[in-house]
């Protein structure tokens, strides 16, 4: 009767992070569009919306300790709750991360009459946005192969990243006028790097769900060897 208690619980914690990571996904995509088209509109969506994103992990934890305290799980249903702990905070900071992007949108539409060289993420935001797709895939399909293509395209986001270093110090210079909006540039791609962080946090914590085995750092190690 427990176990069966156990099993409902855990179901509609579930549910309750597959409804979660829609939001969270959802924010990044569109303060990605947001970013792209220079939208207020839709950078005030963003904002406004991680109040939900806020509230439901906030209630997602409450349940998960819940279930600790009361059914007291152990091997593999202890790794579920572990996961979905986990996976809670991980989707509540790409909702911030996501309105951190949404914030500069203001100042970037202040240089739009500007004759600046602008800044591109196409490429970073398809890539990061995709390693968040997939990651939340692996978690709902228990698909470890897919979480490992996941891990190993965070490389191309980091590599992406740095190179935005040398193109914001570049243009600095060349349009110094109009150096706050390559600030905010920078910023926009801080963060699209940390969504793809947390995008291989998730791939990492699905591996860890599906083995018990703990990768974290494991690829970090091999990149420097």
């Amino acid at each position: 009767m427990m176990k069966g208690h156990f099993n409902n619980a855990l179901i509609n914690l579930q549910s309750m992070l597959g409804s979660m990571a829609a939001y969270a996904e959802e924010a990044v995509l569109l303060s990605g569009k947001a970013v792209e088209e220079v939208s207020l509109e839709k950078a005030a969506s963003v904002i406004d919306g991680d109040e939900k994103i806020d509230a439901m992990e906030i209630e997602i934890e409450e349940e998960c300790l819940k279930i600790l305290a009361l059914h007291q799980p152990v091997a593999s249903d202890l790794r579920q709750v572990i996961t979905i702990l986990k996976v809670n905070s991980e989707l509540e900071r790409i909702g911030d991360l996501a309105v951190n992007m949404a914030e500069r949108v203001g100042n970037i539409d202040s240089f739009k009459n500007h004759r600046i060289e602008k800044f591109d993420f196409c490429d970073m935001l398809h890539i990061a946005c995709g390693m968040l797709k997939d990651a939340l895939d692996s978690l709902s399909y228990h698909d470890t192969v897919l979480a490992q293509d996941v891990i190993a395209r965070d490389e191309k986001v980091d590599l992406i990243h740095h190179d935005n270093y040398g193109v914001v110090r570049t243009f600095i210079l060349k349009y110094p006028d109009c150096a706050q909006y390559y600030l905010n540039g920078l910023t926009i791609s801080r963060c699209l790097e940390r969504i793809a962080d947390i995008a291989t946090n998730i791939a990492e914590d699905v591996i860890y769900l599906e083995s018990g085995k703990i990768i974290r750092h494991c690829h970090e190690t091999e990149k420097k060897l």
